[in-house]
């Protein structure tokens, strides 16, 4: 199984913030951006097991076709590596990527993630 076009599904979000707001609006939750097991919420992972038909027809619709089984795959890896079940290697080995590969580096400004997250689920009120 092959999880290449999930993981580059997933850094697309990183960059594409008409991408994100797609994502966010599909999800219900998160701000969109799941690109890294750093930046994919709790939520968002939920919502993207509970809605995975939804967005694989979304990410084929921009030429990314995985299945649901792929998709399902990588989020699992992903809430194993953020609760430190598996190491970066196994994290790795898990999505199927060599070790000169990388799976997109955290957010660039954890500062302005965590305050729009507080905002969005506190208030109700997006800061970007």
């Amino acid at each position: 199984m092959t999880t290449h076009n999930v993981l580059q599904f997933m850094q697309k979000t990183a960059d594409n913030t008409v991408l994100q707001k797609q994502l966010e609006q599909l999800l219900g939750c998160g701000d969109g951006d799941i690109s890294s097991s750093v930046n994919l919420d709790p939520e968002e992972s939920l919502a993207l097991s509970q809605r995975a038909p939804k967005v694989i027809e979304l990410a084929a619709s921009m030429g990314y076709n995985f299945s649901n089984d792929e998709l399902i795959s990588v989020i699992d890896a992903f809430k194993q590596h953020q609760n430190g079940m598996i190491s970066d290697q196994a994290f790795a080995k898990l999505l199927g990527i060599t070790s000169g590969e990388s799976v997109r580096p955290a957010v660039k400004n954890n500062f302005k993630r965590l305050a729009n997250y507080l905002s969005k689920t506190y208030f109700g009120v997006s800061l970007s």
